[in-house]
């Protein structure tokens, strides 16, 4: 009789069954969507359940709640170090980073519990480990409303966009204002995730498709990677997703106000999530399901297409290894690094796209003319795709940098980007390249926090300069070297000057009282005839300038010993040249 009971209670305590592990989403309406808590104590119960899960918190976000990573790995080796040494493929899938757009939530949820529990899909990761952010995020997934997606069908409620400092945490990854970006860096250099995967929903125009996809620009990424990305691995997802009834389209940019004229790539710069894997040879995307299509099928279009990358990177998981690690040497080795693109009209291909006539009639509000799609004209046809881009700013890249220690939230950046870096022993003079920061434009209201720089022009200078004991040295053989060259090159997109990092360097500090400066400036001129000429042609040349005495004074007091030189020295110096340093 106890025996008997005993085996009752084994059976009933065994491993829960599917309905045991229903999700948030499969217990509600399909139109509803998981909470923060109940995906993190969902996960939790998944963790309690299986052995092959394990659940890490890494930290607290700005919202004061933890980020946790999910792991699924059916050989229960949670080590990134030795699963690495095993020859895995990690496959890292973010969610919530926009949590009005919640369907990746949702999916992974179900991905993740029945790659656990079907046999079949549980033989494609024996050579692929799943490293999941349920929500990344918190505190946008807290502040939860139904009516912020204004243009989107669905679930009935959601999060907001921007985190609890009310940024847009896709647009934070190399500025990383925020602390949940601080901890993404973290996971993302633990795991040096083979693929990237991060759930969005689209805007914009209207059509039929219920997928489209940003692939990581392949101009940008490294062409060993672009070439098994273009050829193998994207036909591989857009074959897969037309067999499972959602083809899939490019990302819908378009070049008009229509997809009629065409759309153009994505030239994701290091802000965005799959311009800052690129850096790392990570292969990166960005899946955005329509806005306007049913909740459910967005869910089950964002499924389809992790499950369609999971058989892609479990067949591949060998090919992608190598090529990663050729991908890693090559980036090494990389003498130039372009700085800033530009998309190339010339370069044209066709593309199947299914979408809707877009029509215009008076607008009930304005009266004015307004578009509308009519989803009773669909259509099927071949559209223009513009997915060509060319480097328009390249640079040579240094064997090191020297930062000032002074620059603390730089250092503070590298460091959690496990940049190696060593620093001086002793105080010393280095001549390497300089440069001086001759132009640049500034957007006129705040972007993200930041009054952002772009167009900026440099004047190198090779100069002697004095570093002090504990400045730092950052050698480019190392796997960060395209990180590094974007992030301290000032004319890069997202360089930490145009985010404003080293602003004060702009601000002049000392200046001249010129009634005082007349008399040292007739002597200077006296003595520099050159400087004199030079001063005769600029009037010639700007009559604004003839007519401003000041400007004239100002003239020379740039051109003499009194003029400050840091004023608009970067104050990050570029050697040139392996010398032997006091490390």
């Amino acid at each position: 009789m106890l025996t008997t009971l005993l085996l009752a209670a084994l059976l009933t305590t065994g491993t829960p069954g599917k309905d045991d592990l229903k999700t948030p989403y499969e217990k509600g309406n399909g139109n509803q969507t998981a909470t923060y808590q109940e995906a993190i104590d969902w996960y939790r119960k998944l963790d309690e359940v299986y052995d092959e899960v394990k659940m890490v918190p890494y930290g607290y976000t700005d919202s004061g709640r933890l980020l946790h990573l999910v792991i699924v790995s059916t050989d229960k080796d949670f080590d990134p170090a030795s699963i690495k040494q095993k020859n895995k493929r990690v496959l890292l899938i973010q969610n919530g980073i926009h949590p009005g757009e919640p369907e990746g939530i949702d999916a992974t949820m179900m991905l993740a519990r029945d790659y656990l529990q079907d046999k079949n899909k549980r033989k494609q990761l024996d050579n692929v480990v799943l490293a999941i952010i349920p929500v990344y995020n918190i505190g946008g997934a807290l502040n939860r409303n139904s009516h912020t997606r204004t243009n989107q069908n669905g679930p009935e409620s959601y999060g907001f966009r921007g985190n609890a400092r009310n940024l847009d945490l896709n647009r934070d990854y190399i500025k990383t204002d925020s602390k949940n970006g601080q901890l993404f860096h973290l996971i993302f250099r633990d795991w040096d995730p083979d693929v990237f995967m991060d759930n969005h929903t689209s805007n914009g125009a209207d059509y039929q498709h219920v997928m489209t996809l940003i692939a990581t620009q392949h101009n940008k990424l490294n062409p060993t990677l672009a070439g098994y990305l273009q050829k193998k691995m994207l036909p591989a997802l857009y074959d897969g997703m037309k067999k499972d009834k959602f083809p899939m389209v490019p990302y819908m940019n378009t070049v008009d106000e229509t997809p009629d004229k065409g759309i153009t790539g994505f030239m994701e710069s290091p802000r965005y999530a799959t311009g800052y894997t690129a850096l790392y040879n990570t292969i990166g995307f960005v899946p955005e399901t329509h806005m306007l299509k049913p909740f459910d099928q967005r869910v089950k279009a964002t499924y389809q297409l992790m499950e369609n990358m999971i058989e892609t990177v479990s067949r591949d998981a060998k090919e992608i290894g190598e090529i990663r690690a050729k991908a890693k040497q090559e980036t090494l080795a990389q003498k130039s690094f372009p700085l800033d693109w530009k998309l190339d009209t010339t370069k044209v291909e066709q593309i199947p796209f299914l979408g809707y006539a877009a029509k215009y009639k008076p607008s009930e509000v304005s009266g004015l003319e307004r578009l509308y799609y009519d989803r009773k004209a669909p259509y099927s046809k071949n559209i223009n795709y513009y997915n060509t881009f060319t480097p328009t700013t390249t640079v040579q890249k240094p064997v090191a940098y020297v930062i000032p220690q002074a620059w603390r939230e730089v250092i503070e950046r590298l460091k959690l980007n496990k940049v190696e870096m060593r620093q001086l022993k002793r105080d010393t003079t280095l001549t390497l390249d300089s440069y001086y920061i001759t132009d640049y434009k500034t957007g006129q209201r705040p972007y993200e926090g930041h009054y952002l720089h772009n167009s900026v022009q440099v004047e190198t200078r090779t100069m002697p300069r004095q570093f002090l004991k504990g400045d730092y040295v950052v050698y480019l053989n190392q796997e960060s070297a395209r990180f590094l060259v974007e992030t301290l090159e000032p004319q890069a997109v997202d360089s930490y000057f145009n985010w404003n990092f080293f602003d004060s360097i702009l601000m002049q500090k000392e200046h001249f009282s010129s009634y005082v400066f007349e008399d040292l400036a007739a002597e200077i001129l006296k003595k520099n005839p050159d400087l004199r000429q030079r001063l005769e042609e600029r009037r010639k040349k700007d009559p604004e300038f003839a007519k401003s005495a000041r400007a004239q004074l100002d003239f020379v007091y740039r051109n003499s010993p009194h003029y400050e030189p840091t004023h608009n020295l970067y104050p990050v110096g570029r050697l040139m040249q392996d010398v032997k340093l006091p490390l």
